[in-house]
């Protein structure tokens, strides 16, 4: 018995050194988005160039997971844990001392190959610790770094922007880092390794090629310019290699991504849905800071305050929804969190104006934290089940590359829905501005006279009037943009929630 509580308290512990590492490579993909308005200022970068700063981390996470599967085979889980975290760490370093935006996208490419591996070893690792029927408390705990750290991630880079320099944000994770390897060398176990096997080549080339080049293309949002000849040359280049990559992948005796997991029903329904999760919480994790920063005019910290009850909500319902996974299985806690977090979404949609509370701001964000809480680890922890155990290390390499796109995808289709929408909104109010307008006239004279009595001539009032009338219209395109924005991760989840009832994945 004493034993037993010996081996049940060093997995606990391991679990811990898992959940360090995890916290640390996601944490980054979130907390750089409220930094991401000081660095544009700093390295004088506009917004679709100063985006790559977050793509750039994600798409590199998407490039390096699928790899992780035969690295794992290898080396053992424990030595790639151990070496990941110590890249991770240094190139955190490195993003710590850049001098540019374009050495700023780099180094955060060199952070995010430590980091893109951190995740699926982790869940190898987990798998490994504890048997199915803990899997789900386990999960739960390690849920509270992989899906609490976006949401805590704009707190604490607001409190480091306003308190001290913003490259904290970056050099924070040197130490961490530092402990969390010696924490891996000392606690972990190294996994059974298997005969080194052919590397499969053709699958790792094709699916980098594919998934930089179309989500290179797409990353340029709504200015894509498709008469420039490299970027539907891109995207071609793209569809046609991530077509070898699935032909590849069918057909390798040793496939780097082994795409024959998909057969498994319950595993491809909860990608998916997975998805759909990842885009809700990452669209707002990129959206919110921008409307509270940027139009409602809120500090860092405060938006960092704004947005961190939600984030404590999540991360207590990570562990409780994954010990009831344990107990009931996913459906009863899936399509209830679905069910929430739609008709949360939708009202988020609606608070994004001026005129509402920040605590009806927080009272929204904190209920859609509780659909997403409930759903996220049952679903992902359903669809692992599937999969046999010397299988794991694979789905869990396919799971996260699927999570870690998701993820930068997330970023660009909301930027890409927000800024065209509002375009067309911008063009269509500004329509309404002309001489037959009375309304404009009127709010234009008021202007006028206000600035002539404040000392201005009336040539400088009437362009002082104009542009701040431009101001108005452009701040209520860009609201709109937001809202419709929002709106379309409620049309997925919707489609996610009809989705979780052709499950078939009981309790284990």
């Amino acid at each position: 018995m004493e034993e037993n509580n010996k081996g049940l308290l060093n997995s606990w512990l391991a679990l811990g050194v898992v959940v360090i590492g995890t916290f640390m490579s996601i944490l980054d993909s979130s907390i750089v988005n409220i930094a991401l308005p000081k660095m544009m200022s700093v390295f004088g970068m506009p917004l679709d160039d100063a985006k790559w700063i977050i793509t750039a981390y994600s798409l590199t996470l998407g490039a390096i997971i699928p790899l992780t599967g035969f690295l794992q085979d290898t080396f053992g889980s424990k030595k790639i844990y151990m070496f990941a975290l110590g890249m991770f760490s240094i190139g955190s370093l490195l993003c710590g001392f850049a001098w540019s935006g374009g050495t700023m996208i780099a180094f955060r490419v060199l952070q995010a190959l430590g980091g893109g591996m951190i995740m699926p070893v982790g869940m190898s690792i987990i798998y490994s610790l504890f048997p199915r029927e803990k899997i789900g408390l386990a999960l739960g705990y390690w849920g509270i770094a992989a899906m609490a750290a976006p949401a805590i991630g704009p707190t604490l880079g607001g409190f480091i922007i306003e308190k001290m320099d913003w490259r904290m944000i970056f050099n924070v994770n040197v130490p961490i880092g530092v402990v969390g390897v010696i924490m891996a060398g000392i606690l972990l176990k190294d996994s059974k390794r298997k005969p080194i096997k052919s590397f499969d080549i053709i699958g790792f080339l094709s699916c980098t090629i594919g998934l930089v080049s179309v989500l290179y293309v797409l990353g340029e949002g709504s200015s894509i310019d498709w008469s420039k000849l490299e970027n539907p040359m891109l995207m071609t280049l793209g569809i046609l290699s991530l077509i070898l990559f699935v032909v590849n992948e069918l057909t390798h005796p040793n496939p780097l991504l082994d795409l024959r997991v998909l057969k498994l029903f319950d595993f491809s329904i909860s990608l998916i849905i997975t998805s759909v999760l990842t885009l809700a919480l990452m669209g707002s994790s990129y959206i919110l800071p921008m409307f509270l920063q940027n139009i409602r005019g809120y500090t860092a910290i405060e938006t960092g305050i704004i947005m961190l009850p939600s984030a404590l909500v999540m991360g207590i319902l990570m562990p409780i929804s994954g010990k009831m996974f344990d107990k009931m299985g996913a459906k009863p806690l899936v399509i209830p969190g679905l069910t929430i977090l739609g008709i949360s979404s939708y009202e988020l949609a609606h608070t994004i104006n001026m005129n509402t509370s920040k605590e009806y701001i927080i009272l929204v964000t904190c209920i859609r934290s509780i659909g997403l809480g409930l759903a996220m680890m049952p679903i992902s922890t359903a669809g692992m089940n599937a999969v046999k155990t010397e299988l794991v290390s694979r789905a869990s390499a396919l799971n996260n590359t699927i999570r870690q796109v998701a993820g930068a995808l997330a970023v660009t289709i909301m930027s890409t829905i927000m800024q065209s929408r509002s375009d067309y909104n911008y063009a269509k109010l500004a329509e309404q501005i002309n001489v037959y307008n009375k309304a404009t006239n009127d709010m234009l004279s008021s202007l006028i006279q206000k600035y002539m009595h404040s000392g201005m001539s009336q040539s400088m009032a009437k362009v002082s009037a104009s542009s701040y009338l431009v101001q108005i219209i452009k701040g209520q395109a860009t609201l709109d943009g937001m809202e419709y924005a929002v709106m379309v991760t409620v049309v997925a989840v919707i489609a996610a929630l009809i989705l979780t009832f052709f499950m078939r994945t009981k309790r284990l």
